[in-house]
């Protein structure tokens, strides 16, 4: 049974796309393991192994037992057969057993992630609260724009209390697509299966318009993976994102990652400035953005060497009108954009202010202008509630 990571589906209505075609009432969750992957979904009853040796695809599984709070069940695939116990709630221990023909069974033992995780100290968690009662209003006072937000704790204060307001809005991803992007390129660099040293030749018909610093650069001429990947993060380059893209053989891949991790409001479907994209379209959401930052902060999806490096882009993006423009200056920030004049304005990434680190993604459509004040409201908001001596968080 093959996946079903989203598609585009009906007309979107006002940049807001349409719902996923997987369910939203799925209890999902997956383990992380070094180099690997496994998600459940204990509606659809489906199982997926991704790893550095292989993909199994969406397996279905129909004898799947649910009970207790917990998936266990048994599939086979390409001759490899998975024995599964995955606990349901984030932050549990779960185990996977891989037997393969000739081999010995190899145990995996890997923490659960869900989203939202559970936090580690629910009543530090609970300090974080009040918040989202702050940041829904300032959603409800953008009466020209719909807004999504979604934060979560990473320096422990809050017991890495996760809260969102409108978490499952779901419009066109923009350039916030571009971190799945860049989490496959580093996937496979610690798989060894990829060299950021290794060259791509760029030419002429690869070009294409919008933010970028490559299309007023002398090609054609040979890039390498690291400067593509820190392209597409520090100037956006929608060039950058195309070739790696090409690189992978399309857009499976990514969302291979995607629905890896069962967030299923995310999909690329389409490369930037595709003519040929027929009507479709790439979407997140808030909850999913949050899903993909917080794995990557905790080195769930990524080595700690390519989660560091993923930060180091993110810190020196070039676009910094929204997010960076509402805190005081010289904030340690690592932030990515997602732009569209004609209706949609985000910013996500990461507040690194030693002892109130925090993972935030604000999404809105709506005016361009108006949605990037927003944006600097609620950045405003996180940031005097949860910086020590600014509010009382």
């Amino acid at each position: 049974m093959l996946a079903l990571v989203g598609t585009s589906g009906p007309t979107a209505v006002d940049g807001v796309g349409p719902a996923p075609v997987r369910g939203t009432g799925s209890a999902a969750a997956w383990l992380a393991f070094s180099g690997a992957v496994f998600s459940v979904d204990t509606v659809d009853r489906t199982v997926r192994y991704r790893a550095c040796d292989g993909d199994t695809g969406r397996v279905a599984d129909p004898r799947m037992r649910v009970g207790g709070g917990t998936a266990t069940g048994k599939v086979t695939a390409g001759g490899t057969t998975y024995a599964y116990r995955v606990p349901l709630v984030g932050r549990s221990r779960g185990v996977v057993e891989v037997f393969r023909q000739h081999r010995q069974p190899h145990r995996l033992v890997g923490e659960v992630v869900t989203n939202p995780q559970p936090p580690t100290d629910p009543a530090a968690g609970g300090r974080l609260s009040p918040l989202t009662g702050k940041l829904a209003r300032v959603v409800a006072a953008a009466t020209d724009n719909r807004a999504g937000v979604a934060v979560r704790d990473l320096s422990g204060r809050y017991g890495d209390q996760q809260i969102a307001v409108n978490g499952g809005f779901r419009p066109k991803a923009v350039s916030v697509i571009k971190l799945w992007i860049l989490v496959e390129v580093l996937r496979r660099v610690d798989c060894g299966q990829l060299s950021l040293d290794g060259g791509v030749r760029v030419t002429r018909d690869d070009v294409v318009g919008g933010t970028g610093k490559l299309k007023s650069e002398a090609i054609p001429q040979v890039l390498t993976y690291h400067r593509l990947a820190e392209y597409m993060i520090m100037y956006s380059d929608n060039t950058a994102a195309n070739v790696l893209i090409d690189q992978f053989g399309g857009t499976a891949p990514v969302n291979a990652l995607i629905d890896s991790m069962n967030q299923r409001d995310t999909v690329l479907a389409r490369k930037f400035f595709d003519a040929d994209a027929r009507g479709e379209e790439n979407y997140t959401s808030p909850d999913d953005v949050i899903s993909l930052l917080g794995a990557v902060w905790d080195a769930r999806i990524l080595t700690e060497s390519s989660r560091d490096l993923m930060i180091d882009f993110m810190r020196r993006q070039t676009l910094n009108t929204k997010i960076p423009a509402a805190l005081p200056p010289g904030t340690p920030l690592a932030h990515k954009t997602g732009d569209d004049l004609r209706g949609v304005s985000h910013d996500v990434g990461y507040c690194l202010t030693p002892g109130a680190e925090t993972a935030v993604a604000f999404l809105t459509t709506g005016p361009f202008r108006s949605g990037s004040e927003t944006v600097r409201q609620l950045t405003r908001t996180v940031h005097d509630y949860v910086t020590p001596g600014c509010g009382r968080g």
